[in-house]
């Protein structure tokens, strides 16, 4: 089964990739909001190209799981893109991937040696989402 994944921010959306044959994810690329006007032909081209049967939305939650600030944005990008596609759609916490992801962007910085850009951030949130989203349904897949 092909996923894609959204980090949803009000700047930028990372967005990335699964498959669950090979239980593998990449990051794919980032959707810029303008004006806090989301791209929906931008992330429409995406969901055309790859033509999902899940799309997985990260739950921006609270250290203590209540909802954060945002997710009432979230939840009205969830219901447009369930809306405008047709796809599943599901949830996954998303507490701490954007930390997680930026670690993993300074360890490749480091690594490297090189600048790497910094929106690589959002599309490896989106894909950390995809993982953890692996994890949790190990024995559905």
């Amino acid at each position: 089964m092909q996923i894609l994944s959204f980090d949803y921010g009000t700047k930028k959306i990372g967005i990335a990739v699964g498959q669950t044959i090979t239980k593998s994810s990449s990051p794919l690329t980032v959707i810029y909001t303008k004006e806090n006007k989301i791209n929906w032909d931008g992330i429409l081209e995406v969901v055309n190209e790859w033509n999902p049967e899940l799309i997985i939305i990260g739950k921006p939650l609270n250290m203590d799981g209540t909802d954060s600030d945002i997710m009432n944005l979230v939840n009205k990008f969830y219901k447009k893109i369930s809306n405008l596609t047709g796809v599943k759609c599901e949830f996954v916490d998303e507490r701490l991937t954007s930390f997680e992801a930026r670690q993993n962007f300074k360890e490749l910085m480091i690594e490297n040696n090189k600048s790497i850009k910094n929106e690589t951030v959002d599309a490896n949130a989106a894909k950390i989402l995809i993982d953890n989203w692996f994890n949790q349904n190990v024995d559905s897949i």
